[in-house]
């Protein structure tokens, strides 16, 4: 027993109302087109991520919208791992604004895991002035499910005598993995709550949701999660993404191409600056719905071409259209997966007509490197908004 799910509340709401303090007690959105984060006066409202600038004023026309300070959230996360990690050495990263912690060997040094949860908050505020939720259990995913039921602000650690009796009345949504098309799925099944996951043979589930869903459904409603807090590892995809929100539904092909270029570009980018190269590319998708989709394609080879997985990336979205068509769409995000951690590459001479990739790529960087990165751009995104870098967790 001594895992911690740590979620900074509303983080980049957070991070506003902390630096204005005119903005503290009322509703704020952060992002106009698109919705990047709320304050819980805000939510209060039905506002939430991702939905349209228009549709959150709607339902909260009395709210603050402010731009997004991606900097300042940078700097903010920093400060705040800084507080994990002189918390315990154990410490996963999830994203910038969340992080397990492995408290389970510092009994004898600083308590038992509730006063080190409650000091953790304690620290987050006096040192960062921004306020935390902590989930305590003895698995990574009961802990997870702890901190949500704590939000906002709160502390709640589950006994291992009670873990089932907790996890059991909550919604079938709590379980990982299930979205808003498969709680649909599963509802009109008559399955409502983890309790009635859990009170289904697996063979069943499987039945309903397919393989490696019904499996993993089934572990988690009876709490079996034997995965450990791991630190020092490398990440294993590299990604980027942009909501779009109503506007997507719009969006000429050309327009959706164009930020596909910038996600790609932004991407490789990263991955030639972090030394790694990768073989799958991977398109997500957010539509109207709610709904998510994704499509993968592996190359023959890692790399961490701009050109090479460009042309990949156009070809998963070319296949999706129809379903775009369809469903409308208010997200997309690329990554790159099957990281080559030691940044291998295969050189392939370039075919009669082609231009050395890594060749131009290594010149491209050179000079953003050293008159910034909006010192070349792609003539496709010129007079374009090429969106927000959002901020990440070191490569």
């Amino acid at each position: 027993m001594g895992i911690l799910h740590a979620d900074l509340d509303s983080f980049y709401a957070s991070v506003e109302q902390r630096d204005d303090p005119s903005l503290r007690g009322r509703p704020v959105i952060v992002g106009g087109g698109v919705v990047l984060a709320a304050s819980y006066e805000a939510k209060a409202y039905g506002v939430r991520t991702a939905m349209s600038g228009r549709q959150a004023r709607r339902l909260c026309p009395h709210a603050v919208v402010v731009p997004p300070r991606m900097a300042a959230y940078a700097q903010a996360s920093a400060a705040v791992f800084e507080v994990f990690r002189d918390t315990t050495p154990i410490v996963e990263p999830l994203s910038i604004d969340e992080a397990f912690l492995d408290v389970s060997g510092l009994g004898r040094a600083s308590g038992s895991p509730v006063d080190i949860g409650a000091r953790l908050r304690e620290q987050v505020r006096e040192r960062v002035g921004l306020p935390i939720t902590v989930g305590i259990a003895r698995t990574k995913f009961l802990a997870k499910v702890a901190s949500q039921e704590a939000k906002p602000d709160g502390l709640l650690m589950v006994p291992p005598d009670r873990e089932l009796a907790f996890l059991h009345p909550l919604p079938v949504r709590r379980l990982w993995g299930v979205d808003a098309k498969t709680a649909e799925k599963l509802r009109a099944y008559g399955i409502h709550t983890v309790a009635d996951v859990a009170g289904l043979p697996e063979s069943t589930l499987v039945s309903l949701v397919g393989a490696a869903m019904g499996s993993r459904l089934y572990a988690l409603a009876h709490n079996s999660d034997r995965r450990r807090v791991t630190t020092g590892t490398r990440r294993r995809s590299i990604g980027a993404q942009r909501a779009l929100g109503r506007r997507g539904n719009t969006m000429s092909v050309a327009e959706i191409d164009a930020v596909v270029v910038n996600l790609i570009d932004r991407i490789t980018r990263r991955m030639r600056r972090a030394g790694r190269t990768g073989r799958t590319v991977v398109l997500r998708l957010r539509f109207d719905d709610l709904g998510r989709a994704s499509r993968s394609r592996t190359l023959p080879w890692a790399t961490a071409s701009t050109e090479v997985i460009l042309r990949a990336a156009r070809e998963l979205v070319a296949a999706a259209r129809p379903v775009i068509a369809d469903r409308g769409l208010t997200l997309i995000g690329f990554a790159v997966a099957n990281i080559d951690t030691e940044g291998a590459e295969q050189l392939m001479l370039p075919f009669a007509g082609q231009h050395d990739n890594a060749a131009i790529d290594g010149a491209i960087d050179q000079v953003r490197r050293r008159y910034g990165n909006a010192a070349l751009t792609r003539g496709v995104l010129v007079g374009r908004d090429p969106g927000m870098e959002i901020p990440t967790l070191p490569d």
